[in-house]
């Protein structure tokens, strides 16, 4: 008896593993996502994996002992397609992305159940009991996904912004905070005829959509994103130094802490920490103790050995089956740290790290890293409230990765959103010189 035999001969065993199959390929994609979320190149094994059972998938659907399916054949690939794109937007849209995407990304929550209407005509045409089954797998995957996101958002509080908020937001709305509110779909934003303020994001909450409010729209890191960077970041800081990492403030996080007398830029969108492996810490050690604290404290923790980035998130690590679906969600407060290794460039030692990062120089090995006296000894610097571990030449880094580092630029902002942050800033300063 062949398999495809054996299944027509058993009750609801074909059907029970269309819809395992399905889960399976869903799962897989989701996790793959992590890589986008994360700006790195996606696992050519993994892509092969969630392919393959994508496949598998398209087959017990449409083949039989009788033969090839067409019609459901066509109708479960063109399905699994379709509905790859609301699912994989939210991650997309981190990068700069088209209005399609960023569309999709803003109704993410609810997107996939667009599929509904023509899932019910599929399956009420096509007397395909297998086809039938994996499409209702999917429909109840993407509502229990709209309900946990709409039931987590009910829960969010209400914060205050302050003046210098309010004053980008009235820049970047035109004066009319009602119909910028409805234009970009700002469910955060609460408005009354005393005050402005917003339902921030918290530990059961999704996040505030960074990457839309930030580097989109040009507003203002929110007060919640803010509270929760502060937060983790000296959080990761402390596990490190129990760890007995050699580790340091960078990047845009630095550049908080020196041109900004310690505090967040006002549109950053994460926190930036590097930490050295040597003889005395090795990638292994490092990983386990990061991942064993994050999940007993309640952080999402992504290793990315092959591009020398850890990502250790402030929403808490879920249990399966839905761990991996925290890559659906639009935004992320997270702390990016990045590994750097001592190595010789030109006769020269430094300290070098995988990615590119600002216009640091390239190394001989093909990395990018910095001189090692710059950083070593680590020094320290007030950031967001207390004392973190800097570069020994904090201004000296500083210059290595942007240049003159005094000229604020609006660093991964929307063109058009930071000419009209900038505008906005140059009419304040002409009005306080009146």
């Amino acid at each position: 008896m062949t398999g495809f035999e054996f299944a027509s001969a058993t009750p609801y065993f074909a059907e029970f593993i269309a819809a395992v199959l399905y889960t399976a390929t869903y799962l897989t994609f989701v996790n793959l996502l992590r890589y986008m979320r994360n700006w790195n190149s996606t696992s050519r094994l993994e892509i092969l994996t969630t392919g393959l059972i994508a496949i598998l998938t398209v087959a017990v659907v449409s083949l039989s002992a009788e033969g090839a399916d067409l019609i459901s054949l066509a109708i479960s690939t063109g399905f699994i397609i379709a509905l790859s794109f609301p699912v994989a937007a939210p991650a997309i849209a981190f990068r700069p992305a088209n209005r399609a995407v960023e569309f999709l990304a803003r109704h993410g929550d609810h997107a996939g159940l667009w599929l509904l209407g023509p899932a019910l005509v599929a399956g009420l045409m096509v007397p395909n009991s297998k086809l039938q089954t994996m499409l209702a797998a999917a429909m109840v995957i993407e509502l229990s996904w709209f309900l946990r996101q709409r039931w987590a958002g009910d829960r969010r509080q209400l914060y205050p912004l302050n003046d210098r908020d309010v004053a980008v937001l009235k820049s970047q709305a035109n004066g009319d905070l009602g119909a910028f509110r409805r234009r970009h779909g700002i469910r955060e934003l609460a408005l009354t005829a005393e005050a402005v303020n917003w339902k921030g994001c918290g530990k059961s909450t999704p996040p505030c959509p960074f990457n839309l409010y930030v580097n989109q729209l040009g507003l203002n890191t929110a007060p919640c994103c803010r509270a929760h960077m502060r937060d983790i970041c000296h959080y990761v800081a402390a596990c490190l130094r129990d760890i007995g990492a050699v580790h340091w403030l960078e990047g845009g996080s630095l550049l908080g802490a020196v041109r900004e007398d310690g505090a967040l830029l006002a549109w950053e969108d994460d926190v930036d920490l590097s930490v050295l492996l040597d003889a005395d810490m090795s990638w292994d050690r490092l990983s386990a103790g990061l991942v064993d604290r994050g999940a007993r404290d309640g952080y999402h923790v992504d290793l990315f050995e092959k591009h020398g980035l850890i990502a250790i998130s402030f929403d808490p690590p879920k249990p399966w089956p839905f761990r991996w679906e925290r890559n659906r969600m639009r935004g992320e407060i997270r702390v990016d740290l990045a590994i750097y290794r001592p190595a010789v460039s030109h006769g020269e030692a430094v300290l070098e790290r995988r990615s590119y990062k600002g216009e640091m120089p390239a190394t001989e090995s093909g990395g990018y890293g910095l001189a090692r006296e710059i950083v070593l000894p680590t020094s320290t610097i007030n950031f967001e409230g207390g004392e973190i571990a800097s570069p020994r030449q904090p201004d000296t880094y500083l210059r290595v990765l942007y240049g003159d580092f005094r000229e604020v630029e609006y660093t991964y902002v929307d063109a058009a959103a930071a000419e009209t942050r900038r505008q906005a800033e140059l009419d304040g300063e002409h009005h306080l010189d009146e």
